[in-house]
């Protein structure tokens, strides 16, 4: 019986390719796509920003390392420029986010918007029924909810699931995740056996497009390039109680929970515990008042079933590093209340909640 035709997203980092020499070892035909997202020298020796951007994702070096794992394997591959959909859909609103006083997350943006989305269609469209990527998450299908689940990885320190909670029905029921039952050292064991040059290339640790991870600096050099001043978001440093201890340069430079550069000195340490952009003040105050249980959530996507309807106790994860705390979740229209049994440190609007039962993914949504 011959297999099903696999497109493999291949990203030049090892877990990527040693997914194409898994697939085609098992007897798949396996062609190989890569998303060109970014023009990694395009803000190159503007202020701030480095003259080379290297050890990232996507790089104009991860295509090369792509294409010369698909010479190797002797498989079709592709390169899908994607350039300006990311920027819309992923650049520029991390830009506005911050300039708001949100914390964006751009990885789950690009999930949502084309490793899972256009990058299907793509793989639809060259004949291939199914797409395969290296994130470290499950995928089963529940005969007794009648619905595809995703699940953690089994490595929970790998585990990527928190970015892929947009994931749709139909986007699950087309998707593998071959490396989610493994870790990473076994992963590096295997491309190591199929002759893959770079098994033991380092993973890559930035956000794409921002070099040196200096989200500050990549918004000026964006703006200038765009054309664009740096609107004013200058104001000012208070307290919870309302008490202007300070002056800001702009709300952009702060992210909840932040701690040094507040340009203020007490006799306790202080964090950033709100940002309001509406009026461009940057509230701090001690480790307490950092310290939440509530938070609200909207454009909320449900996995696990199609609508939620009753109040739900779950395992709440408020950011990657974030260890899932326990909750209730309770529908308030389009939005999630979510109450932690227990207060949560640094819940901050712009970044992601992901709801657990147990390993598999229930929903998430945006915090507001």
């Amino acid at each position: 019986m011959t297999k099903p035709t696999i497109a493999v997203a291949m990203s030049g980092g090892v877990d990527s390719s040693t997914v194409a020499a898994m697939l085609q070892a098992d007897g798949h035909p396996v062609v190989g796509l890569t998303m060109q997202l970014w023009n990694q020298r395009r803000l190159a020796g503007r202020e701030g920003m480095p003259e080379q951007a290297q050890g990232r994702c996507c790089s104009i070096e991860d295509v090369y390392d792509a294409r010369h794992v698909a010479e190797h394997l002797r498989i079709p591959y592709y390169v899908v420029n994607h350039q300006e959909r990311f920027e819309r859909d992923v650049v520029r609103p991390f830009v506005d986010e911050y300039l708001s006083g949100r914390t964006p997350i751009p990885c789950s943006l690009c999930n949502n918007h084309l490793k899972f989305d256009q990058l299907l269609i793509t793989a639809q469209q060259i004949g291939a029924e199914l797409l395969a990527t290296g994130h470290y998450a499950r995928i089963e299908y529940s005969d007794e909810r009648g619905r595809w689940l995703l699940l953690r990885g089994r490595d929970l320190s790998k585990d990527q699931s928190y970015f892929l909670f947009g994931l749709t029905q139909e986007q699950l029921s087309r998707t593998l995740f071959p490396l989610g039952n493994m870790s990473k050292p076994e992963v590096r064991e295997i491309a190591h056996q199929h002759g893959l040059a770079l098994a033991q290339k380092p993973d890559s640790q930035e956000i794409c497009f921002v070099p040196g991870g200096d989200y500050k600096r990549f918004i000026d050099a964006y703006l200038d390039e765009q054309g664009e001043e740096l609107p004013d978001i200058s104001g000012e440093l208070v307290t919870a109680s309302g008490e202007v201890i300070g002056t800001h340069a702009g709300i952009h430079n702060f992210t909840v929970g932040q701690r040094k550069g507040l340009g203020v000195a007490t006799g306790s340490p202080l964090y950033v515990i709100e940002l309001r952009g509406d009026k461009r003040q940057v509230v701090v105050g001690g480790d307490d008042d950092l310290r939440s249980r509530r938070l609200r959530a909207h454009r909320l996507n449900w996995i696990a079933f199609e609508r939620l309807s009753q109040p739900l106790r779950v395992k709440a994860k408020i950011r990657h590093r974030h260890e899932p705390a326990d909750a209730e979740i309770r529908i308030d229209g389009d939005y999630a209340l979510v109450t932690f049994d227990e207060a949560q440190r640094a819940i901050t609007p712009g970044q992601a909640v992901v709801f657990y039962s147990g390993d598999v993914v229930v929903g998430g949504g945006w915090i507001c």
